[in-house]
């Protein structure tokens, strides 16, 4: 008989579109028509400006529920003197529904005659971009000579490692000749992607030396096969090696095919509150225009702790710095590098760049080819809050001290020295210890290996890692059918040859199942008809499994509604199937994450199946846990073993 589904679950499975950040908006809201015009009405549109004219964008939006966002960034292209090409004016951004708004775009003083933009965005998403003309006669570039100037007095000139004098840039407009585009590509496994295999990252950086010398960020570079650099005025990248990263400080020296290049100089003279600075680089992956955007120092020395590096002295500015201005640099009004583009937060308009000071001396080691504070990972500062801490590990440099320990792609570095790393979310502790160490010195380090389930230990620059705890190995306190280690074996048919680790649609849930489970639900779940959280469903036939007992597979689930009405042991109750089954009894369950029981029926029907259903909770008691598996041969019960092996909540 088919099994009716209120026994298995009181959980069906219900279609929900997660929005994650940066990647897709499920509103359906629209730009039905964008408009330039004299006027706030809108009864006077033009493309053309005189430059005392009112300037006003008015937007009519069809399909937009309220708190659709509405912003519009304008860019001076192309004015001459009065300001570098492609300088980001400034932008403004209103919460809005369906129906008109209208943006004011009027200046305090006049616009300098030349060309502009305005970018409109929907939901975070350009949309589209409207392009302004005001008209007049553009100022001069730069002013004609008027004399030959009188040739400099002979001086020994003076030896420099980090950035060049001759062929320096002296003006904003020289800039963009010396700041260069990088497409970094390579393979790495992402905490909320999974493996991703051949993919391009985009950053900026800026020349220092003639000779091809490049500074940009580690977080530009690091992990890839191969760089292309891409050069003002050349269609065609040019390749580009490595010469040192620094992990903690995020730079990374690169070295560019060729010579001869633009270069950048220093600002020598200290960084002051107020000062006036510009943004340098190439925002926005696949963008290939080079842009400026004006602000001042808001804060000359505030700590650089992020999840992706560890820097002493960074400066706080309010220019923004967008995804791919990363590397670039940040310079003054005589297109001096004050500092090294670095991060931003968006929704506190602060943003940061790292001092000069402070990158100076770790550029000239890396230069000379040495990293600096570096075990060779690509990784980031991750926690769950509560039992996970650690530095995701992305991608391994070949050679490196941490390849020749055996850490790999998608390891969670959980110790070093003995020491927690990252329970503050950030990088520090792990850069305190590098910065502790030569780089050659033997530390230990224990390493969570997701993908199996198990726990390593070992050293850098010595002993090589081995397992020494298998998560989920299920302590069980009855003596018979403890499901923790499994019933394993697989013998006679077989067992599965390969397993696939999965994720669900929100990237919360976790576990390894065999590639012959193919058929995959990763959409949220619901429970008495109210969504209850996140979910994951893996079989050879999900309807099968839901119709038959003999179609084997696993449902995955969590909730922190639930659990605050439940414990492990009420929701389990919640679940009986004696009426089809036999009750082989309620095992307590724990492993080195969770503690809670699990229900193990079989021969449900007379199909000589297995089926448990297990609930657990963290120590902090904060949300539940449930699986369910159904087992129809001794590779299923092999199968079990692995998905208790493997399966995690990465939420609070």
């Amino acid at each position: 008989m088919k099994r009716p589904l209120s026994l298995l679950f009181p959980l069906l499975l219900s279609v929900m579109l997660m929005l994650t950040a940066c990647e897709f908006s499920a509103s359906t809201a629209n730009i039905k028509n964008a408009t330039l015009a004299r006027d706030e009405a809108g009864s006077q549109p033009t493309t053309t400006f005189e430059a005392n004219e009112p300037f006003y964008l008015i937007v009519d939006l069809g399909n937009a529920p309220d708190g659709t966002k509405v912003k519009a960034v304008w860019y001076a292209v192309d004015v001459g003197s009065a300001a570098p090409a492609n300088t980001r004016l400034d932008e403004a951004e209103l919460d809005t529904g369906s129906g008109v708004v209208t943006f004011d775009l009027t200046p305090s003083g006049q616009w300098a005659p030349g060309t502009y933009k305005v970018e409109l965005y929907l939901d975070g998403e350009l949309n589209q971009t409207l392009d302004i003309k005001v008209n007049g006669e553009v100022a001069q570039t730069a002013p004609e000579p008027t004399a030959e100037p009188a040739a400099p007095a002979a001086t020994k000139a003076p030896e420099t490692t980090t950035g060049g004098t001759s062929g320096s840039a002296t003006s904003l407009e020289e800039v963009r000749e010396a700041t260069i585009r990088i497409q970094a590509q390579g393979s790495f496994v992402d905490p909320e992607f999974g493996q991703m295999t051949n993919v391009a990252g985009q950053g900026s950086g800026f020349i220092i030396d003639p000779s091809g010398i490049a500074v940009t960020n580690n977080h530009v570079v690091a992990g890839s096969a191969f760089l292309q650099v891409y050069l003002e005025g050349e269609d065609k990248p040019r390749n580009a090696r490595i010469l040192g990263v620094s992990e903690c400080s995020d730079l990374a020296v690169i070295d560019i095919d060729g010579d001869g290049f633009p270069t950048l100089q220093w600002r020598e003279e200290p960084t002051s509150v107020g000062l006036e600075i510009y943004v340098a680089g190439f925002p926005l992956f696949g963008n290939e225009e080079f842009t400026v955007t004006r602000g001042i120092v808001s804060k000359a020395n505030v700590t650089g702790e992020t999840n992706w590096a560890s820097v002493d002295r960074v400066l706080e500015i309010d220019a923004t710095i967008n995804p791919g201005n990363s590397g670039g640099p940040l310079v003054d009004g005589d297109g001096r590098v004050v500092g090294v583009n670095y991060a931003g937060n968006d929704a506190t308009s602060q943003f940061y760049s790292i001092a000069r000071a402070e990158a100076m001396p770790v550029i000239e080691q890396l230069r000379a080819g040495n990293d600096v504070n570096s075990l060779g990972i690509n990784g980031r500062a991750v926690t769950d809050g509560e039992s996970i801490f650690g530095i995701w590990v992305s991608s391994v440099a070949s050679g490196s001290p941490a390849d020749e320990a055996g850490i790999q792609p998608g390891d969670i570095l959980t110790k070093m020295e003995g020491l927690v790393l990252a329970t503050d979310g950030t990088m520090a502790s792990y850069c305190d210890i590098l910065r502790g160490h030569n780089m050659a010195d033997t530390m230990s380090i224990e390493v969570l290996r997701l993908s199996d389930g198990t726990i390593l230990a070992g050293q850098v620059n010595g002993d090589a890692l081995e397992v020494v705890q298998t998560l989920g190995s299920g302590e069980g306190s009855s003596g018979g059918d403890t499901t923790g280690g499994g019933t394993g074996g697989g013998t006679g048919g077989g067992g599965y040859s390969e397993y696939v680790s999965l994720r669900d649609d929100s990237g919360m849930l976790q576990m390894s199942v065999p590639v012959e489970w193919s058929d995959i639900d990763g959409t949220p779940w619901t429970f008495q008809d109210a969504e209850a959280g996140p979910s994951l469903l893996a079989s050879s036939d999900i309807n099968g499994f839901f119709d038959t007992w003999t179609t084997p597979g696993a449902f995955l689930a969590a909730s922190t509604s639930l659990r605050a009405t439940y414990d492990y042991t009420a929701f389990l109750d919640q679940f009986n199937l004696e009426s089809n089954c036999t009750y082989d009894g309620r095992f307590d369950y724990s492993d080195d994450l969770y503690t809670g029981a699990y229900d193990s029926y079989s021969n449900c029907d007379g199909s000589g199946n297995r089926f448990i259903v297990l609930v657990v909770e963290p120590d902090a008691r904060n949300v539940l846990v449930i699986l369910q598996v159904q087992m129809a041969s001794e590779a299923d019960e092999e199968a079990l073993e692995t998905i208790l092996n493997t399966f995690i909540y990465f939420g609070l």
